[in-house]
């Protein structure tokens, strides 16, 4: 077990901690369809991680089991499940307002990814690969598992966010740009210092 006193595993065991304990909290409203969604999105994530090492693009140099696995799955298996629970569970109903969401949900995964890549050893990219490939399949794996969640989550045990407060002026709408603006700005940032080295 790679455990010491650094940054990486301090995020890596608060991470683990609390997304455990968040995914537990919405997993006892209905066992069997939320844990359905959750053992396919984990799956599914680690297929995508191994393929992903396998072809080069990136590698996890940190890791709490680094003879058990290539990849981080104490993160793999805790964090990406959660994003996809808190997705399906809290999305509005409507998909014009999903996007939104969606769209502040994939930034701050990005902001904490790209934070990581720079900051830390839990994640370094290869030169194939950057952060608009990264921003790429957040997307496609929130939206496909909003997608799937649909078929398996049924209306009754969701709590969408009433679509009225992301509406201009109200609150949800200056939370939504807050997130989009600062992300977008920090972005900008991490883009100049990129280019600058």
């Amino acid at each position: 077990m790679n455990i010491g006193w650094n940054i990486e595993t301090y995020i890596s065991v608060i991470s683990f901690i609390l997304t455990t304990i968040a995914t537990f909290l919405i997993l006892k409203t209905d066992w069997k369809k939320y844990g359905l969604l959750f053992i396919i999105s984990a799956a599914t994530g680690v297929i995508l991680c191994y393929i992903f090492i396998g072809l080069g693009l990136y590698t996890f140099p940190y890791r709490l089991f680094p003879y058990v696995s290539k990849i981080p799955f104490t993160a793999i298996l805790t964090i990406f499940p959660f994003y996809v629970l808190l997705g399906v569970r809290y999305s509005p109903k409507p998909w014009p307002w999903k996007i939104p969401f969606y769209w502040a949900m994939v930034h701050i995964g990005m902001f904490a990814e790209v934070w990581a890549e720079s900051r830390t050893q839990l994640v370094k990219y290869h030169p194939v690969w950057d952060v608009w490939d990264s921003y790429t399949w957040w997307w496609i794996y929130l939206l496909v598992f909003e997608w799937i969640g649909g078929l398996i989550v049924t209306q009754d045990i969701r709590k969408p966010i009433d679509q009225e407060i992301l509406r201009y002026g109200k609150i949800g709408w200056f939370i939504l740009h807050f997130i989009l603006i600062s992300t977008i700005f920090l972005a900008g940032v991490y883009m100049g210092f990129s280019i600058k080295k």
